[in-house]
C-alpha cells in the first residue's frame, strides 16, 4: 500500500530582482558578490513585550493544505483546548497568554548564545525543536505551526533565530523553504545535521495488532512507507510528527498511533511500539539556522555558500553557468531548480497549442567555499556576467557533527 502525496503548485515569488553584471574575475568589484551586513536603523530596534504567536499566519499555500495519501484527505487536527496538559501553558487559570511563548526582554541578548530565542515549525517534541536545541543549546525554543511563521517572527524581530529543514537524504527538498528564503530577506548563518529516529507509537493498553491506521508528516510516512505496508496501516496525513503524537495523546484513540521521535512519545504521554522504523537506517535531515543579518566568513574552519541565480534561455547557459566553479575547483555540494511561476519565456506556436516553449527557472546552488575566499569572488564575478539574477544567502561554517 504505496503512499502518494499530491502537492499543488506554489505561490509565485513575490520579487523578481536584475543584478548587474561585474566585471570579470581580476576586477575588484568582484568582491561586490560577498555578503552585505545591513545594520538596523534606531528605528528597527527590537520590539519588547509582543508576544510569538505559535500559529500560523492565514497562509493559502497548496503545499500545506492538499496533501492526499492513500486517496484520503489529509487529517486536520484539531485545536486543543487552552486547559491541555499536552501543551506548554502556564497553569494560571487567569492567564490569557496561554500558548503564547514569553516576549523579548532586556535579559534576552541576541548576542547571548544562551539567551537566544530560536523559531521552528512544529510543537513540543518535533524533530525541528531538536535540531534548534543543537544548533543554540540552552536557547529558549519557539514553536510556530507554519514555515512562514517562523520567517516572520525572525524579521519582526519577535525571535533571534530561526532553524527550519531544507532537505532530507531519504524525502529529498522541502521546497516549500526554499521558494520562502527567497521571498524572505534573511540570511543563512549556519547548518545542522539531524539524524532522524521514526518510532511508532500509541497510547497505553493499545497494541499493534489494534491498530488500523497511523498518523504522522507526509515525509515520515513515506520514510517508513515498508514497514507500515507490513503492518496493513492506513496512513494519513498531519502537519507534523510531533502534532500527531498529540492528537493521538488528547483524543485518547485506541485504533490509531503515531509515527513521531521518541521525545514526543515521552512528552505526551505514549508507549512506544517499535523503534527506528524508517526503512533506512541512513536518515538525516539538514536545517538552515536563519538570522536577520549574516555571519562574517571566515577561512578558518570548512565553510558553505548558498546562492540564488537565474539565466537567460539559451543552449549551454546552465553548462557555463556552472563551469565557473568547475574552472577554479570548487566543489558544488547542491543543486536545486525552482519554477518562476507567470514568468513563461519563448515564442509560441501552434505544436505548443498557443503556450510559450519554456518556463523560466531559478537555481539553488551550495558550494564548499567561504565568501572570504578570493576564489569564491571571482567565481561569482564570472557568474554574475551572464546571469539575470543573483542573490548570496548566506556564507556559514559546515556542521560536521551528526546528531
Amino acid at each position: 500500500m504505496a503512499s502518494s502525496i499530491v502537492r499543488s503548485p506554489l505561490n509565485p515569488i513575490s520579487r523578481h530582482v536584475t543584478c548587474k553584471p561585474s566585471p570579470s574575475d581580476h576586477r575588484s568589484r568582484a568582491t561586490a558578490a560577498a555578503v552585505t551586513i545591513h545594520r538596523p536603523s534606531p528605528k528597527q530596534r527590537r520590539r519588547r513585550n509582543v508576544p510569538v504567536l505559535a500559529c500560523s499566519l492565514q497562509s493559502h499555500n497548496a503545499d500545506d493544505n492538499h496533501n492526499v495519501v492513500d486517496g484520503r484527505s489529509k487529517t486536520e487536527l484539531q485545536r486543543i483546548p487552552d486547559d491541555s496538559p499536552y501543551d506548554d501553558v502556564s497553569k494560571d487559570p487567569n492567564n490569557n497568554t496561554n500558548m503564547l511563548p514569553r516576549p523579548l526582554s532586556s535579559t534576552h541578548s541576541s548576542n547571548s548564545v544562551s539567551h537566544l530565542r530560536v523559531a521552528y515549525q512544529g510543537v513540543r517534541g518535533a524533530y525541528s525543536e531538536s535540531a534548534a536545541e543543537k544548533a543554540y543549546p540552552y536557547c529558549e525554543a519557539v514553536p510556530c505551526e507554519q514555515f512562514e511563521t517562523a520567517f516572520e517572527a525572525v524579521e519582526r524581530w519577535l525571535v533571534d533565530r530561526a532553524v527550519l529543514p531544507i532537505e532530507n537524504s531519504l524525502g529529498g527538498s522541502i521546497h516549500r523553504n526554499y521558494d520562502l528564503l527567497l521571498r524572505h530577506r534573511l540570511h543563512i548563518v549556519g547548518e545542522v545535521k539531524f539524524a532522524v529516529r521514526h518510532c511508532l507509537m500509541a497510547n497505553h493498553g493499545v497494541k499493534l495488532e489494534d491498530l488500523k491506521r497511523v498518523l504522522s508528516h507526509p515525509q515520515a510516512l513515506a520514510q517508513c512507507e515498508h514497514t507500515l505496508t507490513k503492518l496493513g496501516l492506513v496512513r494519513e496525513a498531519v502537519d507534523d510528527t510531533a502534532g500527531a503524537a498529540k492528537h493521538v495523546a488528547f483524543h485518547k484513540l485506541n485504533d490509531t498511533g503515531a509515527v513521531a521521535s521518541s521525545t514526543a512519545a515521552m512528552i505526551y504521554g505514549l508507549n512506544v511500539l517499535a523503534q527506528d522504523i524508517q526503512d533506512d537506517s541512513d536518515n538525516v535531515t539538514r536545517f538552515l539556522m536563519l538570522a536577520r543579518e549574516p555571519i562574517v566568513p571566515g577561512t578558518d574552519k570548512p565553510f558553505k555558500t548558498s546562492i540564488v541565480f537565474s539565466l537567460e534561455e539559451g543552449p549551454g547557459v546552465l553548462f557555463k553557468a556552472l563551469a565557473v566553479f568547475a574552472l577554479r575547483e570548487i566543489n558544488l555540494t547542491k543543486i536545486e531548480s525552482r519554477p518562476l511561476r507567470k514568468q513563461l519565456v519563448g515564442a509560441s506556436d501552434d505544436n505548443n497549442n498557443g503556450y510559450p516553449k519554456y518556463f523560466d527557472y531559478l537555481f539553488y546552488v551550495d558550494f564548499e567555499a567561504s565568501m572570504a575566499d578570493q576564489n569564491a569572488q571571482n567565481a561569482l564575478g564570472h557568474l554574475r556576467e551572464f546571469s539575470t539574477y543573483l542573490r548570496v544567502l548566506g556564507s556559514y561554517p559546515v556542521d560536521t557533527c551528526m546528531l
